[in-house]
């Protein structure tokens, strides 16, 4: 959800299925003609696009012109070419680059259980939930489209939420549309329970709750954060240390049960660093390398919600995956 409920950004079914030719030209469906408006500054194409077309990034634009797909007063355009009142430029709207990545692939991942509404997965850690940069394929998503093809007519093929790449654990996926606005419904009012077990630097003292808003930290981009956070979003995590234990070298070790209200991207990561107490090898936060541990200490391991297909509250749970047990026994726990 990561640590993570994502449930906003659902993409429509029309946009997976929607396919360019392969060279430009051929089977680029039906033209978009903007005319610049009087008023409009004369500028670089891709800046006056960008402002006649703000659904669409700046960056994505630049791809469409490279690739031939925007015209100026009927010739290829370039990106740096000036334009500006009465030019008339056609723009063939491609697809994108995720879309092109919604393939079926045999990916390994383990199914705890499933019904005709949903399917509820043990998701591995090292494996990525869904296509992105740098893992268009491999993911999770390509393998439930190959074994579960009825997924293809489902948004993201029925992903709700997800966890980050190196956390293992439960998942939900819906297998159709009805089931998957109810699971997202669940997320939303924070009815759907998820519970994680966490190794942490330091002893924790006493349970308790986490409540700051987590968003894009202002200086590394791959990093989230409480502190001056870009766009924060409200994030809850409640906590409850279930043992504690020492590691030489390394020092004191918690491990650390936690529950999440809300759903944000490396939430229970950021609010147990936020404490002073980073997830052993979780190195983005301020973990390290101890026990034998070579990925954030985080697993999901309890799921419910309540079956959209009327079968009241379903409660579902994984063990301690072996990578997270040999670093566990690697501990000497307190008595």
């Amino acid at each position: 959800m990561s640590d993570t409920a994502i449930s906003a950004d659902l993409v429509s079914d029309d946009e997976l299925l929607g396919l360019p030719g392969e060279n430009p030209g051929e089977n680029r469906g039906e033209p978009q003609l903007v005319t610049v408006p009087s008023g409009t500054r004369a500028d670089r194409l891709d800046k006056v696009l960008a402002g006649l077309l703000p659904d669409h990034s700046r960056s994505r634009l630049q791809g469409w012109i490279e690739a031939g797909n925007v015209h100026v007063n009927g010739t290829p355009g370039k990106v740096r070419q000036t334009v500006g009142p009465g030019d008339e430029i056609t723009v063939w709207a491609q697809p994108a680059p995720e879309t092109l990545a919604f393939a079926p692939e045999a990916i390994d991942f383990p199914v705890v259980d499933e019904s005709p509404d949903w399917i509820v997965v043990n998701k591995p850690a090292g494996l990525v939930v869904h296509p992105g940069a740098g893992n268009w394929s491999g993911t999770l998503l390509n393998g439930l489209l190959h074994r579960y093809p009825e997924l293809a007519h489902v948004a993201r093929a029925g992903i709700v939420h997800r966890l980050d790449k190196d956390t293992s654990g439960l998942m939900v996926v819906a297998r159709n549309e009805i089931a998957q606005t109810h699971l997202v419904r669940q997320l939303q009012a924070r009815s759907m329970g998820r519970e994680y077990i966490a190794l942490a630097h330091g002893w924790a003292a006493a349970a308790g709750k986490v409540d700051r808003p987590i968003g894009r930290d202002p200086r590394v981009p791959v990093r989230m954060s409480v502190e001056r956070p870009v766009a924060p979003k409200p994030a809850i995590t409640h906590y409850t240390p279930a043992r504690r234990g020492q590691v030489d070298p390394g020092g004191r070790v918690t491990e650390v049960v936690c529950r999440l209200e809300t759903g944000r991207t490396h939430q229970i990561r950021v609010h147990m660093a936020s404490l002073g107490h980073p997830l052993l090898a979780d190195t983005i936060y301020g973990g390290k390398n101890i026990a034998g541990a070579t990925r954030q200490m985080l697993h999901a391991r309890a799921l419910h919600f309540d079956d959209p297909g009327g079968r009241g509250e379903v409660q579902f749970a994984a063990p301690v995956p072996a990578d997270m047990t040999l670093v566990q026994e690697a501990i000497t726990w307190n008595a």
